[in-house]
């Protein structure tokens, strides 16, 4: 007889069963085995009272038999799934398809995948949350019900395949708003006046750039060359200096949503491709101390650290940097943010001798980047401010005042755990009164700029700000907006479609609730509630459920259809009636203007790629000598094989003449980063373009 540990993920799995000895088997249950049926409501409504009609997924039946069988014959049972609202939900789930009394069979939590923590985690095990339970079961619902009963309304008004969500359709507003702004900004003209001074120190000429301080009131061309004509004929004098100490202080360690953040912008990660990461770095890869987990659990809202794990950090930065770089005291960071899981922990690594310089021996490229700004950033909050010397320098002749800034590093702090700090800018020692001599004036020409587009950093962090949505929410939210071409990603920018702005202001008019940030928020609020036992899971899905609910069937009549229907100036082959354009949910498509009384349609996605859209490329294919060809498909511009499907040779990005210097194979040419590389097919090596 055995002890079953049942988790989500096979990776996990097997990362645990490494710690036990034989008397434990470790199961995974590959996620949800149970959810609300896709083909229907799935929710029956008696009264003022829910009941979800949760069905085993099919992919899932032969894993549930499995552990079902297992758990018959184990000594005990554990629930190890996740530490969060949605893991004690999949216990439940688990529980209850296996026949196990949720509410007696043992749960056990950890915030870190390894041995001592999974040991510590079997010796103090507790039973499921229900109230958490509740909340989750809350969450889904609600937008079982908003996607169930407004999506085919939108469909209906608009165009077919439209679907509408709690959190989905207010985190599209807020992007619709952005270019809302964008589109209504006026430009503004100004000009700036920039100086080159420059003075004799120790029989050395040393030039230093100046601002005038009042650029923005000029704002036409011939005051800025005319101001510029008069000051150039002035003598400057230092009219004032300013030399202060200041200290920046590191940032706590990573949540959620700030790793998304500097992972976008250190490393290019796009949210979705973060969380995949940090979702194998957490539950278990290969280290010098054998397979692990090397991070704590990465969704998650809190800036806690584990006492234990803030002395260790100490230690390290001690052993590593030396008593400069240590705190007196540790430091604690919060979340101010309403709704923050306290409870739990930040992310941090779990083994600070797995340095990043070991890691590069066990780690692929990418995860390695991550671990490294997870590990360097985790070790930076424990260790002092950073201080630096702030220097101003007012240089004033009888019209005008300029302005030069330096800054010069007094002691890198925190900066030395990151490696890489900001140059000095150190602007010449100079006394009051002295003479400066101006060599250069510049008028140049400027204009306001409207509020930039949200990259998918930032709109996680307008989010968070906002109190929409919880961790495990940010990247699938902007997945889902794409996946339904809401909205498109070009040049790490979100720019919403044109069937975003008609379906924003559909639901502004007639459902403004859903696309109101505060609503929504505060609905996550009263999630949080419940899950703490302080609010009635049916009472708040009912608060909500009857008037939408009436909304949707007042909609059904009250709102105006505003498909827009193009004819083509062709007949139908079957009833001579005009043709027309229409959307579907597979893209655009042909049919008869008579619909349904003449079925006729024409499938426009198979004559998508003429042949007049393929472009021949003067380069041999590398497998089989034919031609390449450029073409189109709906993901977008693809290079294939003319001998298709013979030769299955397909690149994403345009193939070149030019060989690989590692294996030979042919080179693509591609934009990574800002600059142009060329990347080889096969071995994915780069290098620049020259």
């Amino acid at each position: 007889m055995k002890n079953l540990i049942i988790v989500e993920s096979p990776t996990k799995a097997k990362t645990i069963k490494s710690f036990l000895d034989k008397s434990y088997t470790v199961i995974a249950s590959k996620g949800h085995i149970r959810d609300l049926p896709q083909s229907s409501f799935g929710i029956k409504i008696e009264g003022q009272t829910f009941t979800p009609e949760y069905r085993v997924a099919k992919d899932h039946t032969a894993v549930v038999k499995e552990i079902k069988d297992l758990a018959k014959d184990a000594t005990q049972v554990f629930i190890a799934t996740d530490e969060d609202r949605e893991g004690e939900a999949i216990g439940f789930h688990i529980a209850t398809a296996i026949g196990k009394d949720p509410l007696i069979l043992p749960r056990i939590v950890f915030h870190e995948i390894t041995k001592n923590a999974i040991m510590h985690a079997l010796e103090n095990p507790r039973k499921i949350d229900m109230s958490s339970v509740d909340a989750q079961q809350a969450r889904r619902l609600l937008d079982r019900i908003v996607g169930y009963k407004l999506s085919p309304l939108l469909s209906s008004k608009i165009q077919k395949g439209l679907s509408a969500g709690r959190v989905q359709s207010s985190t599209l507003k807020i992007v619709v708003d952005r270019e809302k702004e964008i589109q209504a900004f006026q430009a503004e003209e100004f000009w700036s006046i920039d100086a080159l001074f420059n003075t004799t120190i120790e029989a050395s000429l040393v030039e230093f750039h100046g601002d005038k301080i009042d650029k923005m009131t000029i704002h036409t061309g011939d005051r800025a060359h005319a101001m510029t004509a008069q000051l150039s004929k002035e003598s400057y004098l230092v009219h004032a200096l300013e030399k202060k100490e200041r200290e920046s202080a590191p940032s706590p360690a990573f949540m959620t949503s700030t790793l998304q953040q500097s992972a976008s912008s250190a490393l290019g990660y796009s949210p979705k491709k973060t969380m995949m990461l940090a979702q194998t770095l957490y539950e278990g890869v290969k280290t010098h101390q054998g397979a692990m987990g090397v991070i704590t659990y990465m969704r998650t809202d809190s800036l806690n650290i584990a006492k234990e794990a803030i002395e260790s950090a100490r230690s390290q930065i001690l052993k590593d940097y030396g008593k400069a770089y240590l705190p007196e005291n540790p430091r604690f960071y919060t979340n101010k943010n309403k709704g923050a899981q306290e409870a739990h922990e930040a992310i941090r690594p779990t083994i600070l001798e797995f340095t990043p310089a070991i890691a590069s021996s066990y780690l692929k490229p990418d995860e390695l980047k991550l671990y490294a700004l997870i590990y360097n950033r985790f070790l930076a909050s424990q260790m002092n401010n950073a201080r630096f010397e702030s220097q101003t320098l007012l240089f004033k002749s009888e019209s005008g005042t300029f302005k030069a800034s330096g800054r010069k590093l007094l002691f890198d702090g925190f900066y030395k755990a990151y490696g890489d700090n900001d140059k000095d800018k150190l602007l010449p020692d100079l006394s009051l009164n002295a003479p400066v001599t101006l060599s250069k004036l510049d008028a140049n020409q400027h204009f306001t700029e409207p509020p930039s587009r949200y990259s998918e950093a930032s709109l996680i962090k307008k989010l968070e700000s906002l109190g929409i949505g919880r961790p495990s929410t940010y990247a699938p939210t902007i997945s889902v907006l794409s996946a339904r071409e809401y909205i498109a990603i070009e040049k790490k920018q979100i720019v919403p479609s044109e069937i975003a702005f008609k379906v924003t202001e559909l639901l502004e008019q007639h459902f403004p609730q859903i696309v109101d940030s505060s609503f929504t928020s505060s609905m996550e609020e009263r999630l949080d509630l419940i899950a703490e036992d302080k609010e009635n899971w049916q009472a708040i899905l009912w608060e909500f459920y009857e008037p939408f609910n009436a909304q949707v069937a007042q909609g059904k009549t009250g709102i105006e259809s505003q498909k827009v229907v193009v004819f083509t100036g062709e007949m139908c082959p079957d009833c001579g009636k005009e043709l027309v354009k229409r959307k579907g949910r597979f893209g655009e498509f042909i049919a008869c203007s008579t619909y349904p009384t003449c079925k006729y349609t024409q499938n426009l996605s198979r004559t998508a790629v003429a042949p007049k859209e393929k472009v021949k490329l003067d380069i041999p294919c590398p497998e089989c000598g034919g031609d390449i060809l450029e073409r189109i498909s709906k993901r977008g511009k693809f290079y294939g094989c003319g001998n298709y499907p013979k030769c299955n040779f397909v690149s994403n990005h345009q193939p070149t003449s030019k060989k690989c210097p590692e294996c030979g194979y042919i080179m693509s040419k591609r934009e990574l980063r800002k600059k142009e590389v060329h990347e080889c097919i096969k071995c994915k090596f780069k290098e620049e373009v020259q």
